[in-house]
């Protein structure tokens, strides 16, 4: 399996070809296109609770697609529903934890789990800093609203990160998730969340975040709704 990343940072695009009778596991809803002899499987990852416990915790739908291409090979492409860019991973025995709803698709050498990730869902609604676990060896492909900003931290090194920009990272790091203000502010405002990581290992963050952007949206639904 080979994936090249197009058009990115802005609008990106994971083209991943195939060899014969190899597989690529996608999000529901992220294929754009294929060739014409590939062989589609819907079905729940790793069974129906674990499949369960992916769409109720880890932001994620419940079923995911399977793609096989025949015995000439094929190609598969694939995108994350907003705008932003794609980041491949190439996995060795290794695991990382994903934001729900950065996860866009793997190889079958990733395992997908979900990991309780802190409290932001019962402030803000959104389930949002509940993270899946993906381990294995294989392609590893998340997705960003927005570009995507590496930070690397050394061991003991620490970083603070507003819950909605985080994207991924790796096994390892330590992280916890505290109110950077009142309580007030956090409940009401959508502000005021934020995770502090320790290192050694990578962090990859979006530069947008989807709680902002719905938050902004809302302001104008309110309006059209009360006029």
């Amino acid at each position: 399996m080979q994936t090249e990343v197009l058009y990115g940072p802005a609008y990106a695009l994971a083209r991943i070809s195939l060899g014969p009778n190899e597989s690529v596991r996608a999000e529901s809803g992220a294929m754009v296109g294929m060739s014409a002899d590939i062989e589609l499987q819907t079905g729940t990852s790793g069974g129906f609770l674990r499949a369960l416990k992916r769409s109720t915790l880890g932001g994620e739908s419940f079923f995911v697609n399977t793609f096989t291409a025949p015995a000439g090979g094929g190609e598969v492409t694939l995108a994350p529903s907003l705008p932003g860019d794609i980041l491949v991973l190439e996995l060795r025995d290794e695991e990382y934890k994903v934001q729900g709803g950065g996860y866009l698709g793997s190889s079958q050498g990733i395992e997908i789990d979900t990991k309780w990730g802190g409290a932001r869902s019962f402030f803000g609604g959104d389930g949002s800093f509940f993270m899946l676990s993906c381990r294995g060896s294989g392609s590893l492909i998340v997705a960003s609203y927005g570009a995507l900003h590496r930070v690397r931290l050394e061991a003991g090194q620490r970083y603070t990160v507003d819950t909605g920009h985080v994207v991924a990272f790796s096994q390892g790091m330590g992280f916890q998730v505290r109110r950077i203000g009142g309580l007030k502010s956090t409940i009401f405002s959508g502000e005021g969340l934020v995770v502090d990581l320790s290192g050694p290992g990578d962090l990859y963050l979006q530069t947008r975040s989807q709680p902002a952007l719905i938050g902004y949206l809302s302001r104008f639904f309110g309006t059209s709704q009360s006029s």
